[in-house]
């Protein structure tokens, strides 16, 4: 008999979760994934403010699957999907045959139209785009310590954070301390610790996903840190030299973008139907309408929940599906009757706000400060991979919260003096 090919695009925590699952006899596995390695992407945000280095939350793709012949790992971006002879094809000329595809292939930041706010707001999707923002951030004090004009010195010490969802607050939480503990003696002619820290939000409040006790707890929590929080007031212009809030400029040049995604193009590639934000439209079986064998899992899929509501897109989300599917395969494999429709199962939303600082909203159950950040870090180092990522982790984390030292603070990219200064 032979071997039935499952092709996966995208190692994210979908892809990933699936191929981990997915021990069938004869079956072949090929991840097809334009980067080499897996992302824990929601610790992302402290590589770009300095926590972390970039080497604790990304893992090799071949590395983890280095014990299962049965997997083989591409390098590779894919542009496309024949269905008819079902063949994915990738940039370089490549075809890849499946007879089950999984396209598990995330999001990316999204400006709603205003694509041109890109190269002055950078969003946090990729590792990349993290040491992107970890280079403007320290560079703007190094260049406000030559800064003579005081109010360029202003504009080059003020943070702007568009978006005040988890990553928004935790990013301006972390941002705070960094300005205020980490970095307060090490500068002479600036006083980092009177550096604008502003995070501004649409919407009538932070953290929209969590209950308004905890949103308004992690307001409070932010502006005694030091950051000032807008709420209920779009930004409506972005360049070089700042933000526009209403009619209001506020000359900022380190503008973080943290407010919206775009799915990727696996919807087009399939012919599917999709959202507003692209995401494919699925089958309660997390299947592609008239194409039982491609699946569409993850932020590149819209999926209901039992209540007709969107499942959110978030890494315990993604990796449910990721398990659902594993079982889909393997009972069409052993000619066994189906799972039932995919049920996502809710663990609550957790975000960081500070030192010793935290929110978890468990439905019934809601947590702040200490004792949910406790949670927080305990719940992100249990879902790390491998034992050294989650020492390392630790350690670091341990050396900030004790020492108030971040040890990522390097500018490393050679063409930082000619493209930044």
């Amino acid at each position: 008999m032979a071997e039935h090919r499952v092709v996966i695009v995208g190692g994210g925590f979908a892809g990933l979760q699936l191929a981990k699952d997915l021990k069938c006899p004869d079956t072949s596995i090929t991840i097809i994934d334009r980067r080499n390695h897996h992302l824990f992407q929601p610790l992302l945000y402290q590589v770009a403010t300095t926590v972390l280095a970039t080497s604790e939350i990304a893992w090799p793709i071949r590395a983890v699957f280095r014990s299962r012949k049965d997997v083989s790992t591409l390098l590779g971006e894919v542009i496309g999907v024949d269905t008819a002879a079902r063949l994915v094809s990738l940039k370089d000329g490549h075809t890849i045959p499946y007879d089950t595809l999984v396209l598990a292939t995330g999001a990316r930041h999204a400006y709603f139209g205003r694509d041109d706010w890109e190269p002055f707001a950078p969003g946090l999707k990729a590792l990349e785009d993290a040491t992107t923002i970890r280079r403007r951030l320290l560079l703007a004090f190094e260049k406000a310590e030559l800064e003579s004009n005081p109010d360029i010195r202003r504009a080059m010490l003020t943070f702007s954070i568009i978006g005040a969802g988890p990553t928004g607050v935790e990013m301006a939480g972390i941002i705070a301390e960094l300005t205020h503990r980490t970095l307060v003696e090490e500068f002479r002619s600036i006083d980092t610790t009177r550096a604008r820290i502003l995070l501004v939000e649409a919407g009538p409040r932070v953290l929209p996903a969590f209950h308004e006790t905890l949103s308004h707890y992690a307001e409070r929590s932010l502006a005694a840190m030091g950051v000032e929080v807008r709420t209920g007031r779009p930004v409506t212009n972005c360049n070089e030299h700042g933000i526009s809030i209403g009619d209001e400029f506020v000359p900022s040049h380190t503008v973080i973008w943290a407010a919206g995604v775009q799915a990727s193009k696996a919807s087009v590639w399939v012919g599917a139907e999709k959202d507003r934000v692209g995401r494919a439209i699925v089958q309660p079986d997390l299947t592609v309408m008239d194409h039982p064998e491609i699946f569409v899992i993850g932020d590149a899929a819209l999926v209901k929940t039992g209540e007709g509501t969107p499942v959110p897109g978030i890494a315990p989300a993604a990796k449910q599906q990721g398990k659902y599917v594993a079982k889909v395969i393997k009972a069409r494999a052993n000619q066994r009757p189906t799972p039932p429709p995919f049920k996502y199962k809710h663990l609550g939303n957790l975000a960081t706000i500070g030192p010793s600082s935290a929110v978890i909203d468990f439905g019934k159950l809601r947590l702040k400060g200490t004792l949910a950040w406790w949670i927080w870090g305990f719940a992100h180092i249990y879902f790390l991979i491998g034992t050294r990522s989650r020492m390392a982790v630790a350690l670091s984390w341990l050396w900030a919260f004790t020492a108030g030292h971040h040890s990522a603070r390097l500018i490393t990219q050679k063409e930082t003096l000619k493209n930044e200064v």
